[in-house]
């Protein structure tokens, strides 16, 4: 990998992975603690998927206007945000309202992530750079479940969702400091 902008969207990118994956599985043990049954997860999960679609179609349509960097860095923070509430939710309907935030996060990184991804693949490597980051991002969730499971069992759910607002930061902080000096835009 020669192009400075994926290493660090690599890097970036790694640790909002590791973030996101803290609470991966224990989402549904998070749900139970105030609302019971399989249907309540569904249903919040359905709210975030259904945001997250609704979203991306508006992002296609004016993403192109808007910095793909800032674009990016705005769903860190807006995600960093929702993992912090997270905190203070007490029932089911304001978990579907940071669902939707949620949603919104996800479609404003997913998009800008894989459009600044194509942009910096080296020539005659793609198949490679694919791959190394799909390697990086399966590596990172199977260790940031795993981190998850044991900091709630040994701290709780309020340490992890502080964690992973502290790595949306970083991640935030990464691309703020770096993107123009590699050229990611």
């Amino acid at each position: 990998m020669k192009d400075g902008a994926l290493k660090v969207l690599f890097v970036s990118n790694g640790i909002f992975v590791f973030a996101d994956s803290l609470l991966g599985p224990l989402y549904a043990v998070f749900v139970q603690k105030f609302a019971d049954g399989v249907l309540a997860i569904s249903i919040s999960w359905t709210a975030f998927l259904i945001s997250t679609t609704l979203f991306t179609f508006l992002i296609s349509r004016v993403g192109d206007k808007i910095r793909k960097d800032d674009l990016l860095m705005a769903s860190f923070i807006v995600r960093a945000i929702v993992w912090l509430s997270y905190i203070f939710v007490g029932s089911m309907p304001q978990l579907i309202v940071l669902q939707i935030f949620l949603g919104i996060g996800e479609a404003l990184g997913s998009p800008s992530f894989s459009a600044i991804f194509a942009e910096h693949l080296d020539k005659n490597h793609h198949v490679q750079e694919y791959a190394d980051w799909r390697l990086i991002a399966n590596i990172v969730t199977a260790v940031g479940t795993m981190m998850g499971g044991l900091i709630v069992t040994k701290l709780g759910f309020e340490y992890l969702f502080l964690a992973m607002t502290l790595l949306a930061v970083i991640s935030f902080l990464e691309i703020l400091q770096r993107s123009k000096r590699v050229g990611i835009a």
